[in-house]
């Protein structure tokens, strides 16, 4: 029985690390651009994009379909960052272990 409530333990300790660290990650940031910085893209740790900057240069009703592409890859690019840190970040808790729902 000691065994099991020291499982039930660490497994607790774990979820409020882990609760922290969601919190933690709506704190940072990872930036993406695109089109040599026409187009750049911040995003927060929980996935969410925070702003759009677009160059005036990009700008231009010729070039809806290049401005289109540079902030599909740019968001792409800053969402893909921000797993990676998410990723980088729940690795320290867990100490690499694959947790299913938790990558």
């Amino acid at each position: 029985m000691k065994d099991f409530q020291s499982v039930l333990r660490q497994a607790q300790e774990m979820q409020a690390r882990l609760a922290k660290l969601q919190e933690e990650m709506a704190e940072k940031t990872v930036e993406a651009s695109s089109g040599g910085g026409m187009v750049t893209v911040v995003a927060n740790g929980r996935q969410e994009i925070l702003s759009v900057r677009i160059e005036k240069e990009v700008i231009s009703h010729e070039e809806t379909g290049l401005l289109q592409d540079l902030v599909r890859a740019a968001v792409n690019q800053a969402l893909a960052r921000s797993r990676e840190m998410m990723a980088a970040e729940m690795a320290k808790i867990t100490g690499g272990l694959n947790l299913p729902g938790m990558s």
